[in-house]
């Protein structure tokens, strides 16, 4: 385990911007940490997730990369207690996995929360319906403590009466304790419409510090925790990488740190794969103030713009053919970043594509306000849909 951080020189975020827009009034002060310090177990801090009234620590587990039960097993020991994964994340086997290693801990011992992805065709009641059962038949589970109706962009989607009474219906029955959306772009609609809809408790959202549209979600997050919604973090680590070959890591430990600043957002549950990684995050996990040198590896004052899209889709009405230029940024970024050749696969072929993507075109005149080469982008991670899935797993 890596020894504990220096304490000395903290800076105190505030609510307001500064610091391009992001932060202000640096003091030499321990950041602010949770509104229930009081209850915190063996020194991590725990925050109450909205009106759901689960207390749980700031960070906790995402499983969508894990595929080694003892890193899951070692998130609970360390007193993690949120396990997050999805219907889809690996093809079900991630699902499956937890399914067997939760068979020998106590139910009332952790929270799970998965996700059904209607993807880009509208689902029925019954095959949404359906999708989460045979969630619950792999975790082995009669319910889940969160169930979210995943990856949303707009507000429509988010509101669709087929979601919408599906959710309903499970959780009237039991077999989901509170419900939640989650969102990759266009994050602060999406957060807004699940307050508007009523029937949410939870929002999980993409927020780090490369965000461009910081203080818009940053209201809209508000917006959702004062109405009672529990507030969860994603992609805290902006890609993990500076550079897609890898020779420019991000400081991670202090990208999850700046998100907790934000007293809205009530956990984080970032991925992990290795070890080392989540000793990190339970370091993270009784501490999370940031000195000089931490925010300094943000490089909040630069616009480097690293392999995180911010999801603005302000290229989408610029592509002729309507390509999901997000997704095909989101994928890049799994490949490239997270290094995980099988999610971009799968990512890829959730987009329904058919022939090579910008085969048609002469030229690409998509302008990202981000500065990614969007063309080169698009065929570097288009080749990987030519590559048999077998390959990958």
């Amino acid at each position: 385990m890596q020894k504990p951080l220096d304490r000395r020189n903290f800076l105190k975020l505030t609510a307001t911007g500064a610091a391009g827009g992001f932060l202000a009034g640096a003091g030499t002060v321990r950041a602010a940490s949770t509104d229930d310090d009081a209850g915190t177990k063996e020194g991590i801090i725990h925050r109450t997730l909205g009106r759901t009234g689960l207390k749980v620590p700031v960070v906790n587990l995402g499983v969508m990369r894990v595929d080694n039960p003892r890193i899951v097993n070692m998130a609970l020991d360390g007193g993690m207690t949120l396990l997050d994964t999805a219907h889809g994340y690996q093809n079900g086997r991630n699902e499956a996995m937890l399914g067997e290693l939760l068979e020998n801990r106590p139910r009332d011992s952790y929270y799970l929360a998965t996700k059904v992805n209607p993807r880009r065709e509208v689902l029925t009641v019954d095959q949404f319906i359906g999708m989460f059962e045979i969630s619950l038949e792999r975790l082995k589970m009669e319910y889940v403590d969160i169930l979210y109706l995943h990856g949303q962009s707009s507000r429509e989607g988010t509101l669709h009466e087929n979601y919408l009474e599906a959710l309903t219906r499970l959780r009237d029955q039991g077999k989901a304790r509170f419900l939640g959306v989650t969102t990759h772009s266009n994050e602060a609609e999406v957060i807004r419409a699940a307050v508007e809809g009523g029937i949410y408790d939870v929002v999980c959202t993409a927020y780090n510090f490369r965000m461009e549209q910081f203080t818009e979600l940053k209201k809209a997050i508000a917006e959702a925790a004062g109405a009672g919604l529990g507030v969860i973090a994603m992609k805290t680590m902006a890609g993990v990488y500076w550079d897609s070959e890898r020779k420019d890591p991000i400081n991670t430990r202090a990208a999850l740190k700046f998100a907790l600043q934000n007293e809205n957002i009530h956990t984080s549950i970032p991925g992990v794969t290795a070890f080392h990684e989540l000793e990190d995050n339970f370091e993270v996990n009784k501490d999370i103030t940031l000195n000089d040198e931490e925010l300094r590896d943000l490089r909040m004052d630069t616009s480097q713009g690293g392999l995180f899209c911010m999801g603005c889709e302000e290229c989408l009405d610029q592509c002729p053919h309507n390509l999901p230029i997000p997704d095909f940024m989101r994928t890049f970024m799994y490949a490239y970043g997270y290094r995980d050749l099988s999610l971009a696969r799968s990512t890829m072929d959730s987009l329904a594509l058919c022939g090579d993507a910008c085969e048609s075109c002469d030229g690409c005149h998509v302008t990202c306000t981000q500065g990614f080469n969007v063309a080169q982008k698009i065929k570097d991670i288009d080749r990987l849909r030519h590559v048999p899935s077998d390959f990958l797993a």
